[in-house]
């Protein structure tokens, strides 16, 4: 585990995925940028690589991290995703094994020591409760929890929401120190009440941020609920 990224409950990830780049992208970040000060919730960003130094450059307060990247050394690999380079584009962690970019655990186990070894946070997708035991027990900062099945068109069910105080303890069992972010299945403001209510540390969204008629409106709804909830369950 990287120990020098400092990531306070309750934060939010938002994964624009291949939906924007460039310019489109960069007017989600700002806008995500300024909601993330104005409610003191910690964003994880996650653009295309080639816009890392972009996004970096052009927000302040945005925790930017890659899609991905490959546990290779420095020397050949043509097409892979070095470390080295993601941290010196200025990205302060990587997001692996997501649904649309499964690795063996062997392979993720290698990035995250990888990941640690040059300085970046890791922020590691289990699909099922076997997979987050597994992850977690390789110590990444953040395990996010989410079902395939429920990424970009699912609703979370019942049960669904009640899993996530079990899914919190298998890995703080392994590790107290790892975050937890429960993520898919989130497509509104009222989403993320509920799941940070439940006792979500985090959530993310990508689809019911970028297919929404104003993106830059509904991240404030979330973030805002984000805020509320996280707030009403941890009174100061």
């Amino acid at each position: 585990m990287y120990s020098g990224l400092q990531l306070n409950p309750p934060f939010f990830e938002i994964g624009p995925k291949a939906y924007l780049y460039g310019e489109e992208v960069l007017k989600l970040a700002r806008c995500a940028d300024e909601v993330s000060a104005r409610y003191h919730v910690q964003i994880i960003f996650t653009p295309q690589t080639v816009d890392i130094p972009l996004i970096v450059h052009e927000t302040r307060h945005l925790l930017v991290f890659a899609q991905h990247m490959d546990s290779l050394p420095i020397g050949r690999g043509i097409g892979s995703i070095l470390p080295e380079a993601i941290q010196a584009a200025g990205a302060r962690g990587v997001l692996l094994n997501h649904a649309e970019k499964p690795l063996p655990l062997d392979e993720i186990r290698r990035t995250v020591a990888r990941a640690d070894e040059v300085g970046l946070a890791t922020l590691v997708c289990a699909g099922n409760l076997d997979e987050v035991k597994a992850v977690a027990e390789m110590h990444p900062n953040i395990v996010l929890a989410e079902a395939p099945e429920l990424i970009g068109v699912g609703k979370r069910s019942e049960q669904d929401m009640l899993a996530i105080q079990k899914i919190n303890q298998t890995v703080w069992q392994v590790d107290p120190a790892i975050r937890v972010l429960h993520g898919a299945g989130i497509s509104c403001g009222k989403d993320v009440y509920e799941i940070i209510k439940l006792g979500a540390q985090a959530t993310g969204s990508t689809s019911g941020i970028i297919k929404a008629a104003n993106p830059c409106a509904m991240v404030e709804e979330m973030i805002c609920n984000v805020r509320k909830a996280w707030d009403e369950t941890h009174p100061a």
